[in-house]
């Protein structure tokens, strides 16, 4: 018989209650105010983007040439894929993949253009980009609906699935290999606690990469940068949001699984990913914030009524933010841009009401 080796706690002197109360004095200092008119919006706007810019270490980002990098080419049924690297940093390279549709651009015309980032569990680029191929894949696929890169260049979008930070072929040393466990998940805690230790942000990394992104598809023939749309799930619905709010040139936004209140969801529920915690965030601004920074340009916020993430109030911890961006949508009279589905379901792409709203919103 196994000789117990601890002791029975009767009661546990915890810390958690005494920072509620700190982020119920402190938070949102920044908010987005009841009823702003349209010129406090835009220097409010301005000055939160100045703020986020700062904590996140967005500020201390440098370009440098793209130097873009043909992988390999592989023609699918209805599309060709193909994987790239650019630079983003000096010295740090993203792979992504393209999905060109089939005719591409053979009229002369330039396309529609979607980012997909992806979210947790996602082996990084390839599930949105629906490597079914790939048996892990396939089960993730299946289980949160990725694949939605896949969808969209079937409805002749040019698709760009980048691997974020510590995902995928970005994944550092600690968790490299071709095990199931480490080719799914990630490095991305690692990376948040050095990135915070020199002032930088995880979020801020995954926003820059993605912004860089964006300078590449502009420099493409194929490609109309004036249709720029951002689609992700969980993980991918973060870089989503952030991206659209940091950066004008996303002219549609589609966040799954990712819109409710900080203090519910990522305070009390502290167990989740540490790549969503930025430095100060919290004294600032909430999530409802940084989407009212979008308006008036196109955003779907889609939700599942039984997704954990929503916390222990459910819909009311998303509706309370949701209700924040409304006011900033209605300034501009732009209501009908902003749209939030909400499903029956847990947390997983949805994405009954995707295509009809992109395709108004990107022509």
């Amino acid at each position: 018989m196994q000789q117990n080796r601890t002791i029975h706690t009767d009661r546990y002197y915890t810390s958690t209650e005494q920072l509620m109360r700190v982020y119920d004095t402190n938070s949102r200092r920044m908010g987005l105010a009841d009823e702003p008119a349209i010129d406090e919006y835009k220097e409010w706007r301005s000055n939160l983007v100045a703020k986020l810019r700062e904590i996140t270490g967005l500020n201390q980002m440098e370009r440098c040439p793209l130097e873009p990098e043909l992988i390999e080419s592989t023609q699918m049924d209805g599309y060709r894929r193909e994987k790239w690297t650019i630079e983003t940093e000096q010295g740090v390279r993203m792979p992504f993949y393209i999905l060109i549709p089939q005719d591409g651009n053979d009229g002369g015309g330039k396309l529609r253009c979607m980012i997909t980032p992806h979210g947790h569990a996602s082996g990084g680029k390839y599930s949105p980009a629906a490597r079914t191929d790939i048996p892990s894949i396939a089960d993730a696929v299946t289980n949160y609906n990725y694949g939605y890169g896949e969808r969209f260049v079937k409805q002749g979008y040019i698709v760009f699935c980048p691997d974020a930070r510590g995902f995928g072929e970005r994944r550092e040393w600690m968790l490299q290999g071709d095990e199931e466990h480490a080719f799914l998940n990630s490095t991305c805690v690692a990376l948040n606690h050095v990135a915070i230790s020199l002032g930088r942000s995880l979020t801020g990394m995954w926003v820059w990469d993605l912004m860089r992104l964006i300078d590449y598809i502009q420099s493409r023939d194929d490609c109309d940068a004036s249709r720029i749309g951002c689609a992700g799930l969980s993980g991918g619905g973060l870089q989503t949001l952030w991206l659209a709010a940091m950066d004008e040139r996303v002219r549609c936004a589609v966040v799954s699984g990712y819109f409710y209140g900080y203090k519910d969801s990522l305070l009390k529920l502290s167990q989740n990913c540490g790549c969503n915690y930025v430095p100060h965030l919290w004294n600032y601004a909430d999530m409802g914030d940084i989407g009212a920074l979008i308006a008036p340009r196109a955003l779907l916020i889609e939700t599942g009524t039984r997704d954990g993430l929503n916390g222990e109030r459910g819909m009311v911890n998303v509706t309370e933010q949701v209700a924040v961006t409304q006011r900033a949508y209605a300034l501009w009279g732009q209501e009908d841009r902003l749209h939030h589905h909400i499903f029956e379901g847990a947390h997983l792409w949805d994405g009954q009401e995707t295509d009809a709203f992109v395709n108004k919103a990107l022509g």
